[in-house]
């Protein structure tokens, strides 16, 4: 195995193995991959980089486009493979970022699933969505097995394009489903007509589906919001309940005639309100696909616009920028254009979001292809909705001109017990997880994969605190020594840089 690490950080890493001081840790501490884990995977196209204090590592590959993934209640990660169905798979977790695949197999084979799927609150019912329909399935954690025929519980969703029908359960509203559609093309009037029932989010009840048929999308459900391009992330605060979606925004646009669609309109974070309580969100039009987020503010008759703001994209006296701030609802964060969100998920205290950024496809120079996390405090965003610096990088491809073609892609989210943050890349038929923790080794940066047979771990050098550290080990006190070899170590890392170790 072939790790980078800066002077300071190995001297460090060196005290965490015991070379300066004797050391104890719990059972269930993070383990150096380096020394204790028995087998570390190689990243399809190189190492990536990691943001500060976080360790990364792919833990599986050979999969078929992975989209979305969720743990059930014994532990064990479902997957959707897109085109293919859901895979039912187990680890070898040695703790840390070092887990081995145990098992895998085909849970469910359908190849008409495509993205989403989602868990009862007791874990015996299995939901998972094909462009057209929702299904149920009887689930047994225990055995790994879905029991009986599928059940349809929601139709008719068939369109074009945007074919992705990203599921949520509620964890505050008892039995209520909310389901996420979007457009059938880029530019979709059809969704200027609530009847269509394309670019919205609905929430259904479970408990009352009718008898004789299943719910049909487009005249029934809860509306909580239309006018959204294609909110393929969708996610409820597991504090306050507020529901929150990630949208991707239109391409190739023009603003009175000129070429705007390298930097906008941005993608966007919205507030869709709550299901277990007010509901002045309900129903509300977002805006598409009338009115834009800001993103980049070099564009015509920009006035006193600011980044988040909704503009129109050929204004006149019935449609132009004042329609947009009074008649629809302007997202709560804008992130960079075309970098394509697909998935938020929350961390059980509700301090942090994790998004995942698919990548750009139409930008010269490309965008997104990351994992990010976005802080809140009080079931909202830290930052205001003017942010360009909201979303924080913790995994990046480390040369984004080699993107889309030879780079992993963000996709599906999940967190465990731990507080460990599992991530799908559908490129490249990989699972990665990541976690926050002690601080071993710099990566990534240069596109290049190691060519260790025993594969590559890649950590940031840089420790960071933050109320959602996972377990760390139990170290003893290292006494005087330690503070002389950190100061040395700081030293030698100014003077000398960073070097190669090699194991």
């Amino acid at each position: 195995m072939v790790r980078f690490v800066s002077q300071a950080a190995s001297v460090a890493w060196m005290y965490a193995v015991g070379y300066f001081a004797q050391t104890t840790t719990s059972s269930t501490s993070t383990r150096s991959a380096a020394s204790s884990c028995p087998t570390v995977l190689d990243p399809r196209y190189g190492r990536p980089v990691v943001g500060s204090g976080w360790t990364a590592q792919v833990i599986a590959n050979g999969l078929t486009r992975p989209r979305g993934i969720m743990f059930d209640q014994a532990g064990a990660l479902l997957i959707v493979n897109q085109a293919s169905g859901i895979v039912y798979m187990t680890f070898n977790d040695y703790g840390g970022t070092c887990l081995t695949v145990n098992s895998s197999k085909t849970l469910i084979d359908n190849d008409d699933l495509n993205h989403s799927l989602e868990m009862s609150s007791d874990g015996r019912t299995l939901y998972a969505s094909t462009s057209d329909s929702v299904y149920a399935w009887q689930y047994d954690a225990a055995g790994g097995t879905v029991n009986g025929e599928n059940v349809t519980l929601i139709t008719n969703m068939s369109n074009t394009d945007h074919v992705s029908r990203t599921l949520l359960l509620s964890r505050k509203a008892n039995d209520t489903l909310l389901v996420s559609r979007g457009s059938s093309e880029n530019m979709d009037f059809e969704a200027q007509q609530i009847s269509s029932g394309h670019s919205q989010i609905k929430a259904f009840n479970l408990s009352s589906v009718p008898a004789d048929r299943p719910y049909d999308y487009p005249s029934e459900g809860l509306l909580l919001g239309w006018g959204l391009r294609n909110s393929v992330g969708v996610a409820e605060h597991p504090v306050t309940g507020g529901i929150y979606s990630v949208e991707n925004s239109a391409d190739q646009i023009q603003r009175d005639g000129t070429d705007i669609h390298e930097d906008d309109p941005g993608e966007e974070m919205n507030f869709h309100g709550f299901l277990n309580g007010s509901t002045d969100y309900h129903g509300a039009n977002y805006g598409y696909p009338d009115c834009f987020a800001l993103w980049g503010t070099d564009i015509p008759s920009v006035g006193s616009l600011q980044v988040g703001d909704q503009f129109a994209l050929n204004p006149d006296t019935t449609l132009n920028d004042t329609t947009c701030a009074e008649s629809y609802i302007a997202p709560r964060l804008t992130f960079q254009a075309h970098t394509a969100p697909l998935d938020i998920k929350f961390t059980p205290d509700g301090g942090t979001a994790y998004v995942s950024f698919h990548g750009s496809w139409n930008r010269d120079d490309p965008v997104g292809y990351s994992l990010a996390s976005v802080s809140f405090a009080d079931g909202e965003p830290v930052d205001p909705p003017t942010s360009t610096t909201a979303a924080v990088e913790i995994l990046s491809n480390g040369d984004l001109t080699e993107c889309p073609g030879s780079c992993f892609r963000p996709v599906g989210i999940a967190l465990d017990g731990q507080g460990r943050v599992f991530m799908s890349s559908d490129a490249t038929g990989e699972i990665y997880v990541l976690q926050r923790g002690e601080m071993t080794a710099t990566g990534g940066g240069d596109g290049s994969s190691s060519s260790s047979a025993s594969g590559t771990l890649v950590t940031s050098s840089t420790p960071t605190t933050s109320p959602n550290v996972a377990p760390r080990s139990t170290r003893s006190r290292i006494g005087a020594a330690a503070l002389v070899w950190t100061f040395l170590a700081v030293a030698l890392s100014i003077v000398g840089g960073a070097f190669l170790v090699a194991a």
